[in-house]
């Protein structure tokens, strides 16, 4: 995919306790709705998210995330052939099975590979784009005093290393998310916002998942559902920043977002 220019990923939790839709995708014909109305809003992608990874969530056993996905993904390779589907997993095993049988094109990961010991050997294998993400500690305690001297000088020293780790195990493609609310308080996460320019001279694409987010809503005292506006102005300020690719809920306004950013960033070449 051409990151010339910003792309849009849309969200698809088929999931019952995601913190903003959780359980309102667990169906073959939700999932067929979402993601028809998610293309024609303008999604480049569509991210397939089968656990909860909000702040105070617990695992589930792998064959129910294979479950949920083989649901999912038989659903949307059935009716979107050539949609290019990222799935958000942290394990390598789940990793395989999506890329060999629903020919997934881009894994997810929170843990940036630090979580199972066999995801960077798999994705070496399996040949496809990889996204790491920063999280102190795990969604349990994430949220509970995170602590740093410099956030976003050290989300680049994390990342450097996750990069060439990824290198060295053969991931050529790589894209780094700097994880908005996984372990920052407010305070971290609009430094890292300001700064997201920085994460970009690592020399690889720069995603931002800020999408009706608590650092969104607790700033406007609202709630997720009243977060869209606020989302999208800080989804703005990402691109301004950097950003080429939104991992979003709604796809439209992220869209519209993206298209007027490029027709003012292109004003006057």
């Amino acid at each position: 995919m051409d990151l010339s220019h910003p792309r849009v990923m849309g969200i698809l939790n088929v999931t019952p306790d995601s913190f903003y839709d959780g359980g309102s995708y667990t169906s073959e014909t939700a999932v067929e709705e979402r993601v028809a109305a998610m293309l024609s809003q303008g999604a480049d992608m569509v991210d397939v998210g089968a656990i909860s990874t909000r702040p105070g969530s617990a695992e589930i056993p792998v064959e129910e995330e294979r479950s949920r996905l083989h649901m999912a993904l038989g659903t949307i390779r059935t009716k979107f052939r050539d949609v290019c589907i990222s799935v958000d997993t942290y394990r390598a095993e789940i990793a395989e099975f999506v890329v060999r049988e629903f020919g997934a094109g881009m894994i997810n990961d929170i843990s940036a590979g630090r979580w199972d010991d066999r995801m960077l050997t798999v994705l070496g294998e399996l040949k496809v784009p990889y996204v790491i993400m920063h999280t102190q500690g795990t969604p349990l305690n994430m949220q509970k005093d995170p602590q740093y001297t410099d956030v976003t000088r050290e989300l680049m020293v994390f990342f450097a290393a996750r990069i060439e780790a990824a290198r060295l195990h053969g991931i050529s493609d790589v894209i780094i998310d700097p994880g908005f609310g996984f372990g920052k308080t407010p305070a971290h996460n609009f430094r890292i916002l300001k700064e997201l320019g920085l994460l970009t001279r690592l020399g690889v694409p720069v995603m931002a998942g800020l999408s009706r987010k608590s650092m969104v809503y607790r700033s406007i005292n609202t709630n997720p559902q009243g977060a869209l506006n606020g989302t999208t102005v800080l989804n703005t300020l990402a691109l301004a920043n950097g950003a080429s690719i939104l991992r979003v809920h709604d796809v439209k306004e992220a869209s519209e977002a993206v298209k007027l950013f490029r027709i003012y960033r292109d004003t006057g070449d």
